[in-house]
């Protein structure tokens, strides 16, 4: 999908890029991927202390090793720990604290956060239990899977972030076509 949407823009708008004085290269596959585990031993060299999740500090800091050391902008980031996690993200099954969960960065900024969430019914409740949430409260979701849904996983990819990070602006807002605020909610 990354390498569809640079070769896009690179091809329909040349004149947006001079614009912004921007040189845009299509990223080269396979991205690299870090694990959480690795990312927390990374960051330690960098005087930093993940708990369960990187933070966007975090993430610029790991953005640059990753630039460094791969000579990429785009890194997944993956095994997220089921602390972290939704009560719908499927765990890995070797290792139930671990969930296929994974974010996309791109230079030191999430882009996307995606999963493969859980099927299983009695699956999903236990989760959800676990979780410390009441299934009844979550009919509405789980009953989709009471008689049976394919494995399936989903993504949220921000536009603006995106376009953020290729243009080098400063705000997402920037990026937004209408940005709401605290101190703005109508154009």
């Amino acid at each position: 999908m990354m390498i569809a949407i640079f070769k896009d823009v690179e091809k329909t708008n040349q004149r947006d890029l001079k614009t912004f004085g921007v040189k845009l290269e299509t990223p080269k596959t396979p991205f690299p991927r870090i694990t959480m585990k690795e990312a927390a031993e990374i960051l330690k060299d960098y005087g930093k202390t993940v708990i369960d999740d990187v933070d966007p500090e975090g993430e610029r800091v790991l953005g640059k090793y990753v630039k460094e050391r791969y000579e990429s902008d785009f890194f997944f980031l993956t095994e997220f720990p089921w602390s972290v996690a939704q009560f719908y993200h499927m765990r890995k099954p070797e290792n139930k604290e671990v969930t296929f969960r994974a974010d996309l960065i791109y230079k030191g900024l999430e882009i996307t956060t995606l999963a493969q969430r859980e099927h299983r019914y009695k699956v999903l409740i236990e989760q959800t239990k676990e979780k410390g949430l009441d299934p009844e409260q979550f009919g509405f979701y789980l009953d989709f899977f009471r008689y049976g849904v394919p494995p399936h996983g989903g993504s949220g990819t921000g536009l603006e972030r995106i376009v953020k990070q290729m243009l080098d602006l400063e705000n997402v807002a920037e990026a937004t076509l209408l940005p709401r605020t605290p101190d703005r909610v109508t154009p």
